[in-house]
């Protein structure tokens, strides 16, 4: 008799309703990742094959790491390398398999204030909002994006804890809610693409800078491990992340489009 996962798509506050069955397989994922739509791409496909159905618990990437830490998870797929790769060398995790990528973009009023869109780099566009104290909004929730930005004002020179909340907004939100919070403000941001191209309310937002090489964004899957935390569910986690390498998921995300643009690029590699 085949193993049957319940599936329930859920945010990360779900994970406390009382739902949890003890047959339950739970995998931490990014709102970027849900955000952009691929995941109902995905899960349905997966639960044809594999006969597995994925409980989704949507945070950022700080949150999925605890929740790994915790045991409170089966896997995780998240986009921060130097934090993966951290968990992983602290045996939280078995291995990282690294499975797609896209880039991050910065966003910004069509009439560009800071001029932004001339920008040579990444470094000099934040400089540019910085020198201005343009309207910018951080997501300021400890998920990959924010990492991110985080590190990129560090690179500029300055201290994002520093800054005045005047201009710059820490909103503590999924990348849906700040960009959200950016379009009634007119604010800049820094979003993953798929999360951009997905976003139904841009408003006055438009694209303005993007393709400097440090906005790559590479997406890795994490399998929790069992070592730690017996309970786990090794063989399942096993069995997606074969599914998700394979040359048909990552045809599946290769297809994933908005308006004809790619917002996955699939690298995972094979063992």
């Amino acid at each position: 008799m085949k193993l049957v996962v319940k599936l329930l798509l859920t945010l990360a506050m779900g994970a406390a309703t009382g739902l949890v069955h003890a047959e339950d397989f739970r995998m931490a994922v990014t709102t970027s990742f849900h955000n952009s739509g691929l995941s109902d791409i995905l899960l349905p496909q997966i639960k044809h094959d594999l006969d597995l159905d994925v409980r989704l618990i949507v945070v950022g990437t700080g949150q999925a790491l605890k929740l790994g830490r915790a045991g409170d998870v089966d896997a995780i797929l998240v986009h921060s390398k130097t934090a993966e790769e951290k968990f992983v060398a602290s045996a939280h995790a078995t291995h990282r398999r690294e499975i797609m990528y896209n880039d991050f973009v910065l966003v910004g009023p069509i009439d560009d204030p800071a001029n932004i869109a001339v920008s040579k780099s990444a470094k000099d566009a934040l400089t540019a909002i910085y020198e201005m104290r343009s309207n910018f909004v951080s997501r300021g929730d400890d998920s990959g994006t924010h990492r991110k930005e985080r590190a990129l004002w560090q690179f500029t020179g300055n201290d994002p804890q520093k800054f005045q909340a005047d201009w710059y907004r820490a909103v503590g939100s999924g990348m849906g809610a700040a960009l959200n919070a950016a379009s009634g403000m007119n604010a800049y941001i820094i979003s993953d693409r798929a999360s951009w191209l997905k976003f139904g309310n841009k408003g006055n937002l438009t694209l303005l800078f993007a393709k400097d090489p440090v906005l790559f964004n590479q997406y890795a899957y994490l399998p929790i491990n069992p070592a730690k935390h017996p309970h786990v569910k090794s063989k399942l986690t096993k069995a997606l992340e074969i599914w998700l390498t394979s040359a048909k998921a990552q045809a599946m995300i290769g297809d994933y489009k908005i308006a004809g643009e790619m917002l996955f690029i699939p690298n995972a590699r094979p063992n």
